[in-house]
């Protein structure tokens, strides 16, 4: 991936608003997931804004960054008003919303299958950019965490029988290596619903 004079002040960016945070299996720099996460959707997504996208897709929900802060620094790097909007509209799109802290009456299964049915309603773009984050985080998560990889991977089969309207042959790689990572747990594909 090559990345313009714009995304690399904008990745730039990331890393600081990411500081210090690590990788959790790999303790590798968090900014080092994002670019990977771009890295994959821009092989299969052309669209203007979707390495934008995927570089912010976690800042909301992980680091002290929010849209005012994002959008004025998009401004300040140098991106116009549409490509700003139709950034902070993905990273808000990609942004948990049924996390424990806003739903605490529901439990963890509840709240994820919530945010599934939420996900299949977001753009195509930033179902793309999903379908490549949970690409990146579906390997990792199996080397690190066999256990806590079996309530991962049921989960994001929940998410992808919702998320069907980004980039197919990115939803297809996706869905590899997310059978991939179950037949290395040695669990079956189950409950994932065929196209028609």
């Amino acid at each position: 991936m090559t990345l313009s004079g714009e995304q690399k002040n904008l990745l730039e960016f990331v890393k600081e608003c990411h500081g210090e945070q690590k990788r959790k299996y790999s303790m590798a720099p968090y900014w080092t997931h994002v670019y990977s996460v771009a890295d994959i959707a821009s092989f299969y997504v052309k669209d203007a804004g979707v390495i934008e996208i995927a570089l912010c897709h976690d800042l909301f929900e992980d680091t002290f960054c929010d849209e005012k802060l994002l959008a004025a620094r998009l401004r300040e790097i140098g991106y116009g008003p549409s490509m700003t909007e139709t950034i902070i509209l993905g990273v808000t799109e990609l942004t948990d919303v049924y996390v424990k802290e806003n739903y605490p009456e529901l439990n963890r299964k509840e709240r994820k299958h919530k945010e599934a049915i939420r996900l299949g309603r977001i753009s195509k773009l930033a179902q793309s950019v999903k379908y490549a984050d949970l690409t990146d985080n579906a390997t990792s998560i199996v080397a690190g965490d066999p256990g806590f990889a079996r309530v991962y991977l049921r989960e994001k089969i929940d998410i992808l029988n919702q998320m069907r309207q980004g980039n197919i042959h990115l939803l297809i790689d996706c869905c590899y290596t997310l059978k991939a990572c179950l037949k290395q747990l040695d669990m079956e594909l189950k409950g994932v619903r065929k196209q028609p």
